[in-house]
């Protein structure tokens, strides 16, 4: 995955000789990712496991183990919390997201290895591989795709995949 040229919040995802449209975050691509930059780390990120929404996908079949999300899984990104940059249940005392969003965002959400083997407190946390919004708008530091896009690779995803960002 590149930076697509001029647009600091897009990226082109080259993936089997196609390369796909996606959104990065809204402070581009960061060599030294920080808690709340908004960037997209620069780096090399295994997938590790995704969460999908109930009857929101046209497949779920992957190499790649997921699950489907319940209304109270959530993810810590509060820096102090023991938690951090982990999945927690919700509600949390901390500062917490919920994997239950209005939006199509965590349709399909695939965690990456991205600040969690070893975790550094207040170097990013919820790195993930999810839905872009429409246009591309830009993440908070994911690299998100059309859900098309989405439903092309999920099948070919594996604990094996890697996904590279470069500038």
């Amino acid at each position: 995955m590149r930076a697509r040229p001029g647009k600091p919040t897009q990226g082109l995802l080259s993936w089997g000789g196609a390369v796909f449209p996606c959104a990065l975050g809204r402070g581009g691509i960061r060599a030294i990712k920080r808690e709340g930059d908004g960037g997209t780390p620069l780096a090399s990120m295994p997938m590790l496991y995704g969460w999908f929404r109930h009857g929101r996908l046209a497949t779920t079949r992957s190499a790649l183990p997921l699950r489907q999300i319940k209304a109270r899984d959530g993810w810590c990104d509060a820096p102090g919390d023991r938690n951090y940059n982990r999945p927690v249940a919700l509600p949390y005392p901390a500062s917490s997201e919920a994997m239950t969003r209005g939006d199509r965002l965590y349709d399909c959400c695939v965690v990456l290895d991205y600040n969690i083997r070893p975790r550094r407190r207040g170097m990013g946390s919820a790195i993930f591989f999810h839905i872009a919004k429409p246009g591309f708008q830009p993440t908070e530091g994911c690299v998100a795709v059309a859900p098309h896009v989405m439903k092309r690779l999920l099948p070919h995803l594996s604990k094996k995949t890697v996904l590279t960002v470069l500038r």
